[in-house]
């Protein structure tokens, strides 16, 4: 059983949903984004969410294009992500880490090369935003070999039959876009949510995890009313922008109040008994 499988069996013993913080790797530099990583779990982190730099993203609001740019300034690389799960997993062996991100990064570093270093670094599932499961088999070999899950987005938009093909391709568990537009720009009804997880139940028994919309321990917690995990990056990102200086540096606020968010976002996710 993989990483993430075992988290959501232990989560559904347990009776309650899933908290997924998402961070920018090397945002606003490698040193403090580790820091961040490193302190997740002990404030209710149950996976983890690492996006991969990129100049050129399609899916992400502002709140996380500016974290891209600051990560890439402060010298982001693919190489440097991977080693951020590599010494992340030198004092944490169980809890699950996702990359997210954008093919042309991954295409360029080489489909079978990145799949053999990240599940080396400890990574355990991949979400490509604009992969489409048509072109999936680019990599999908590689990471079964592997062992690395790829996480599909399903999105209000997608249709009965495409979302069949869709998570036909998925394994992990399933993303749900819970808007319909770039992340952090507005939030999702809880009458939306309603008539679209069923949905996805129907075509799927993967865990469904819920984000793009969420940003308070309210909206986390109504998350995993519905489905089995709430996803959280711009809120979280929002905070980390909030401590830097005018050079876009960290201070001594910086670490302390993205883990103070994430732990009251956790607890409104684990508020909840299933």
């Amino acid at each position: 059983m993989s990483r993430i499988a075992e988290c959501f069996a232990a989560l559904k013993q347990q009776k309650r949903g899933a908290f997924i913080p998402y961070l920018e790797a090397n945002d606003p530099n490698y040193q403090t984004s580790l820091e961040i990583l490193k302190a997740l779990p002990k404030a209710g982190a149950d996976l983890i969410e690492v996006g991969m730099p990129f100049s050129d993203p399609m899916a992400d609001g502002p709140t996380v294009q500016a974290a891209a740019i600051r990560a890439l300034q402060a010298g982001a690389t693919m190489q440097k992500t991977l080693q951020l799960v590599t010494e992340f997993r030198n004092n944490n062996q169980h809890t699950p880490i996702i990359l997210m991100g954008y093919t042309n990064p991954v295409e360029y570093y080489g489909y079978e090369k990145f799949c053999h270093d990240a599940a080396k670094a400890g990574v355990d599932g991949l979400i490509i935003v604009d992969m489409p499961p048509e072109e999936i088999d680019n990599i999908k070999p590689y990471a079964i070999e592997h062992g690395i899950d790829i996480i599909y987005l399903v999105a209000p938009t997608t249709s009965a039959d495409r979302l069949k093909m869709v998570l036909k391709e998925a394994s992990g568990f399933i993303y749900y876009v819970s808007i319909t537009g770039i992340t952090g720009t507005s939030t999702a009804t809880n009458d939306s949510l309603q008539k679209a997880i069923p949905m996805i139940r129907e075509a799927s028994s993967l865990p469904i995890a819920i984000g793009f919309g969420l940003s308070t321990p309210e909206h986390t917690a109504n998350a995993v009313k519905i489905a089995d995990a709430a996803v959280v990056g711009s809120a979280l990102l929002k905070t980390l922008t909030s401590t830097l200086d005018q050079h876009n540096q960290p201070t001594k606020d910086t670490v302390t109040k993205v883990i103070e968010h994430a732990r009251s976002l956790a607890q409104g996710t684990h508020s909840v008994l299933k």
